[in-house]
C-alpha cells in the first residue's frame, strides 16, 4: 500500500525539517503550504518532500486541496501530520499494520501534546484524536475551523501517538487561542446563537471545571490548573466575541 504524508504548512521553517524526518518512512511526503513567506518551502524540497501551493481559505479547504492535488499521484493511503507534529517507529509499525491488514478506511491517532514543555495528559489533551489516516479517495473535509473528516466507511483508533510540540511559550498560546476562538465565535454568531445574559460568567466557571475536574487537568499539578484556567478564560472570550462584532 502507498502511503503520502501530508504536512500543511504557513511559515513552519522551525518545525518542517524534523518533521519531514520523522516521515521518511512514507512513500511520498507531499507538503501542501499556504504561500510562506520564510524559507519553508525551500528546506521541505532540500529534504526530499514535493511542495504544493494554494491560498488559505480556511482549514478544510486546504487539506481539500491537498487531496485534490494528489489525484494525480499514485497513492493509496494519505496520512495528515500538522509541522509541529512527529511521528515515531512505533507509530509507523501500527499505520503499515492498518492498512494492509484492517478494512477501515479511516483512522483516528491520539497525540502526546507538549505545552510550554510539559507533556500534558490532563485537561483534555490526551488521547486527543485527531482525524488524520484515510484511504485515499474515502474522505473530505467540512467546517473552516476544528475541521471534521467525512469519511466513507468505517473508522478506527490508532494506540500509538504523534508527538506534538504544542504551544511553547504562553504568547503563542494567547495568539492561536485568539484565532481558534474568533473562528468558533464567528460560526456560532453565523448559526443565529444568542447567549444569554449570564452565559459569558457561567459557561466558563463550567469550562474550567470540566476540564479540571471531568478531564483530569488536576493530575498535572500546576501545570494542569493554569491550562484549565486559560481555556475557561478563552470560552469567557468566546461568548463576548458573539455579543459583538466579530
Amino acid at each position: 500500500m502507498h502511503l503520502t504524508a501530508v504536512i500543511l504548512t504557513l511559515n513552519e521553517s522551525e518545525h518542517i525539517t524534523a518533521c519531514i524526518e520523522s516521515l521518511a518512512w512514507a512513500d511520498a511526503v507531499l507538503v501542501w503550504d499556504s504561500f510562506s513567506t520564510d524559507d519553508t518551502v525551500e528546506l521541505a524540497k532540500k529534504a526530499g518532500a514535493d511542495v504544493g501551493q494554494s491560498k488559505f481559505e480556511n482549514y478544510a479547504q486546504q487539506r481539500n486541496a491537498a487531496l485534490d492535488y494528489l489525484k494525480h499521484q499514485n497513492t493509496d493511503w494519505v496520512f495528515f501530520v500538522d509541522a509541529d507534529e512527529r511521528s515515531t517507529a512505533e507509530l509507523e509499525a501500527e499505520i503499515r499494520d492498518k492498512i494492509n491488514n484492517r478494512p477501515e478506511h479511516g483512522w483516528f491517532v491520539p497525540r502526546h501534546n507538549y505545552i510550554f514543555g510539559n507533556l500534558t495528559l490532563g485537561a483534555g489533551w490526551f488521547p486527543d484524536y485527531q482525524a488524520r489516516l484515510f484511504k485515499f479517495g474515502k474522505v473530505r473535509y467540512d467546517r473552516p475551523v476544528h475541521e471534521v473528516a467525512l469519511v466513507d466507511g468505517e473508522e478506527g483508533n490508532l494506540d500509538n501517538p504523534l508527538i506534538h510540540y504544542n504551544y511553547k511559550d504562553i504568547e503563542q498560546f494567547h495568539r492561536v487561542q485568539q484565532k481558534y476562538t474568533r473562528y468558533e465565535a464567528g460560526i456560532m454568531k453565523s448559526e443565529g446563537i444568542q447567549p444569554k445574559i449570564y452565559t459569558p460568567f457561567t459557561q466558563p466557571i463550567r469550562h474550567f471545571w470540566w476540564r479540571y475536574k471531568t478531564l483530569g487537568g488536576y493530575k498535572d499539578g500546576l501545570h494542569g490548573l493554569r491550562m484549565s484556567l486559560l481555556m475557561g478564560y478563552y470560552e469567557w472570550v468566546k461568548y463576548k466575541m458573539i455579543r459583538e462584532d466579530v
